[in-house]
């Protein structure tokens, strides 16, 4: 397996659905590839801030954060 293919499969395989003949490739490269194992937890880490995020929808947005910056993150969600 590649790095380019373990970056391909790495949400399959963190919501379980990566299929069992490639979860042995991709666990053998994790295992072997230090940047693929940091690009992993980078990765959850990134799933996990969104999540947190997240988890209050009806808060308000903090009054510090700028109002461009709220502005393009409504505008990429559309």
């Amino acid at each position: 397996m590649t790095c380019r293919e373990f970056a391909d499969f790495m949400m399959d395989y963190l919501s379980g659905e990566l299929p069992e003949e490639s979860r042995a490739p991709f666990e053998r490269h994790l295992s072997r590839c230090a940047n693929c194992h940091e690009y992993l937890a980078q990765y959850k880490h990134t799933i996990e801030a969104g999540r947190l995020a997240f988890t209050n929808p009806e808060e308000e947005v903090p009054a510090d954060v700028p109002e461009d910056l709220v502005k393009a993150v409504l505008a990429a969600r559309k």
